[in-house]
């Protein structure tokens, strides 16, 4: 089943998406709420008004499914990492540390945008990315899950695109911390939220989501790879990130960007030069993942700001004048 939120003449509402159009849930329910009542209580519910009138798609805003309580996003493609290393980092290889363990931050949930809005460049950005990934929702609330555990905590998926400012994020990470304005200033989530049991038939043998992942830009394909070359699934990613603190229902964990031209960043890394060129206002980027949807996001331009004041000269002196 897909849960959608979306704005239509004026009023947020949340339903199901069908080929028909979204079906409206009863007025106040949001899809956060159907979340925290478990996948069972939520396919009830959702199951009720399909037989109703629906919202032609045409006639609504599409909203980020759902606001979640946090967002992370891992790294979980070691394609991806080998193209970015050369790109945004300083060259050489993938770090031995990638391999132990899933990597994570945090990125704002205030951020988040709707599967066709408009998405205005950082301000002090010169080159500007995206980045196609799948989320995962979290179902319940734990602590410290086992991966079988896990599994059945996974509520759904949805389509992820952490646009980058690859020039602001390439000065924060020398400093050993971040990425922050590099990455916060848009997120796009939707077009909808796809139940796990809607997938279940894409699993492969080793037990990862085998979906197609295309993005285009204007019209032309940059990338294409399948879900299943994370370094890890879904279910190993929600358990770390469980590991010794607490998650959420309704916490967002992006699977990180996939390879084979997941990003402009891999391909100038690869290639040595800024092929294809940053995003400019007017490109539109299309991303579609087999099973879950698809979004296309215009670029636009964004606020022009002061620049950034630098830090002033210290004498560290240690005691106070007077």
């Amino acid at each position: 089943m897909r849960f959608a939120t979306y704005e239509h003449h004026g009023t947020t509402g949340a339903g199901v998406a069908t080929d028909d159009g979204i079906h409206p849930l009863p007025a106040r329910t949001t899809v956060l709420d159907l979340v925290r009542a478990g996948l069972p209580a939520a396919l009830d519910a959702g199951r009720a008004v399909l037989n109703g009138q629906a919202v032609p798609l045409a006639e609504v805003r599409l909203l980020p499914p759902l606001d979640p309580p946090s967002v992370r996003d891992f790294v979980a493609f070691e394609e991806h990492v080998e193209g970015v290393v050369a790109s945004v980092g300083d060259g050489g290889d993938v770090v031995p540390e990638w391999y132990e363990a899933p990597t994570f931050y945090f990125t704002s949930p205030h951020a988040l945008i709707g599967a066709h809005d408009d998405v205005p460049i950082p301000p002090g950005s010169r080159l500007f990315d995206f980045e196609l990934e799948v989320a995962a929702v979290v179902g319940r609330d734990g602590s410290s899950l086992t991966p079988e555990q896990a599994r059945d905590a996974l509520f759904g998926y949805t389509i992820f695109n952490d646009w980058s400012a690859r020039d602001l994020q390439r000065r924060e990470m020398k400093v050993q911390l971040g990425p922050a304005k590099g990455k916060d200033s848009a997120t796009t989530l939707g077009p909808w939220l796809v139940t796990a049991d809607e997938l279940e038939p894409f699993r492969d043998d080793d037990g990862f989501l085998a979906l197609d992942l295309r993005v285009l830009v204007n019209g032309e394909l940059v990338g294409q790879d399948l879900l299943s070359n994370m370094g890890w699934p879904f279910e190993e990613l929600l358990a770390y990130a469980s590991r010794g603190t607490r998650v959420r229902a309704g916490d967002v964990l992006g699977s990180g960007t996939c390879g084979n031209g997941g990003c402009l960043a891999e391909l100038w890394g690869r290639r040595g030069a800024q092929d294809p060129p940053p995003l400019r206002p007017g490109d539109v980027v299309e991303m579609t993942v087999e099973g879950i949807g698809t979004l296309r996001n215009t670029v636009v331009a964004g606020p022009e700001l002061p620049p950034v004041r630098p830090a002033r000269a210290r004498s560290r002196v240690r005691v106070r004048k007077g």
